[in-house]
C-alpha cells in the first residue's frame, strides 16, 4: 500500500514511524493540495481525521458528507485519497474559476505596477485581484473609469478591458505590458474623444434635452426640443464632431416640413470652425429654448392616451398633425388605441385612424416588438 500511496502521491509523506500521521500534497488537474492526515493507533480510516487547505474546503463546501461517508467506506488509505481526488476534480470541473488561482509572484507583479501607477488611481480590486476600476482624467477634468480584467491563469493573454466611450477601446498589448503602460493608452484615447464631449456638454449645457434622460458618456444621440411638440435628433460622429451630424426633425409635419426644408437649404452654411450648436441654429434660422429662458415643462407634455411622459424609455413622439390639435401621444399607445377602432385600417406596418382627441385623420407605424 506504501508504494501504492506514494507512486501515485510523492508530496504526501508519513511523518512518524508508525505512519499514522501524512502531511503533504495530493495533485488533481495540475493543482497542489495540502492535506493533512491524522490516522488512529489501529489505522482505521473510519475514526480518521482530515484537514486540508482553504482551497480544497472551498471546493468541497457542501460536500463534507460525501468525503465522511468515502473515509468510512475506503478499505485503505490509497482508496480514500483516490476517492477525495475524484471529488476534487469534478467539483473543479464544475467550478473553472477556481481552477486559476495565481501563483505568488502573480501578486507581486501586480502590486509593484500598481505602485509605480499610482494607489490612488485605483478605484476598486476584488478580493481575487482580477477586477481592478482604475480613474483617469483628460485635460478638461472629466472622471472616467477604466475596468481591467485581469487573466490570472495566463499573464501573458491581454485583460479585458472596458469603459464608457463612444468609440471602440483598442488596447495594444504585449506580455510586457504593464498597467501604467495600460493607463496611458487610456489617457491617449479620451484626448482623442474630447472635441466630441465637448459638442455634447455644450448642447446639454444650452438646451432642453429630451433625450436620453441620463446621457451616458458612450451616447452619440441628443434629442435636443425646438418647440411644443417639435424636436431635433441629432447623432454626432464621435470621431468628427464639427461636421454636419445626422439629423432628425420630429414633431406635427406643418410645423417639421418648414423647418426640414430650412434644413435641407442651409447645409452649405455649415462651418466647421463654429460650434455644433451655433452651426445647427443657423442652418434651421431658430434658437434653441434654453435652461436659462424656458422651464422644461413647456416640452414634456403627457401622452394624450396614458396621461404619462415617459413610458419606459419613450416619450410622446407621435403628433396630430392638425394645427388646432396638436395632442402628442407614445407611438405604442396610438398603435394599440387605432387597432382597437373598427374604424381603423391598417396597410404592412402602418395603421390609418383617427386622433382621439380631434376626429382628424392620423397615422401611427407598428411599435417596434408588436405582431400584426
Amino acid at each position: 500500500m506504501e508504494s501504492s500511496l506514494a507512486g501515485d502521491n510523492p508530496l504526501l509523506l508519513p511523518l512518524n514511524k508508525d505512519k499514522t500521521v501524512y502531511d503533504g500534497f495530493i495533485t488533481v488537474k495540475e493543482r497542489d493540495f495540502r492535506l493533512r492526515i491524522l490516522l488512529p493507533p489501529d489505522g482505521q480510516l473510519k475514526r480518521a481525521r482530515l484537514h486540508c487547505c482553504w482551497q480544497a474546503k472551498h471546493l468541497l463546501r457542501g460536500y463534507e458528507h460525501v468525503v465522511k461517508q468515502r473515509l468510512r467506506q475506503a478499505g485503505d488509505l490509497v482508496s480514500f485519497i483516490l476517492e477525495l481526488k475524484t471529488v476534487l476534480e469534478v467539483r473543479l470541473q464544475s467550478q473553472p474559476e477556481c481552477s486559476s488561482i495565481p501563483p505568488p509572484q502573480y501578486y507581486h507583479q501586480l502590486i509593484s505596477e500598481m505602485e509605480t501607477l499610482g494607489w490612488s488611481k485605483l478605484l476598486f480590486i476584488d478580493t481575487e485581484f482580477r477586477t481592478l476600476r482604475l480613474n483617469a482624467e483628460d485635460s478638461t477634468g472629466r472622471q472616467h473609469i477604466l475596468t481591467v480584467k485581469l487573466k490570472s491563469k495566463h499573464p501573458a493573454e491581454a485583460p479585458e478591458c472596458s469603459a464608457d466611450l463612444p468609440v471602440p477601446l483598442a488596447i495594444t498589448w504585449t506580455p510586457q505590458t504593464t498597467l501604467e503602460q495600460l493607463h496611458s493608452q487610456f489617457l491617449l484615447l479620451l484626448e482623442s474623444v474630447v472635441p466630441f464631449w465637448d459638442v455634447l456638454d455644450e448642447m446639454d449645457g444650452k438646451t432642453w434635452i429630451l433625450e436620453p434622460e441620463k446621457a451616458n458618456r458612450s451616447d452619440t444621440m441628443r434629442r435636443i426640443a425646438i418647440g411644443n411638440n417639435v424636436s431635433i435628433k441629432v447623432e454626432v460622429d464621435p470621431r468628427h464632431p464639427k461636421m454636419l451630424p445626422e439629423c432628425c426633425l420630429l414633431g406635427a409635419e406643418h410645423v417639421v416640413t418648414p423647418l426640414r426644408n430650412k434644413l435641407n437649404a442651409n447645409m452649405h452654411l455649415w462651418n466647421p470652425d463654429c460650434s455644433v450648436l451655433h452651426n445647427l441654429q443657423d442652418v434651421l434660422e431658430t434658437v434653441f429654448p434654453s435652461p436659462s429662458t424656458h422651464e422644461k415643462s413647456s416640452f414634456s407634455v403627457e401622452c394624450g392616451i396614458c396621461y404619462a411622459y415617459r413610458l419606459e424609455a419613450a416619450i410622446p413622439d407621435e403628433v396630430c398633425n392638425d394645427p388646432r390639435c396638436g395632442q402628442p401621444f407614445h407611438q405604442a399607445c396610438l398603435y394599440e388605441w387605432l387597432r382597437a377602432l373598427p374604424s381603423s385600417r391598417q396597410s404592412f406596418n402602418i395603421v390609418f385612424g383617427e386622433c382621439p382627441y380631434c376626429s382628424k385623420p392620423i397615422t401611427v407605424k407598428m411599435a417596434a416588438g408588436h405582431k400584426s
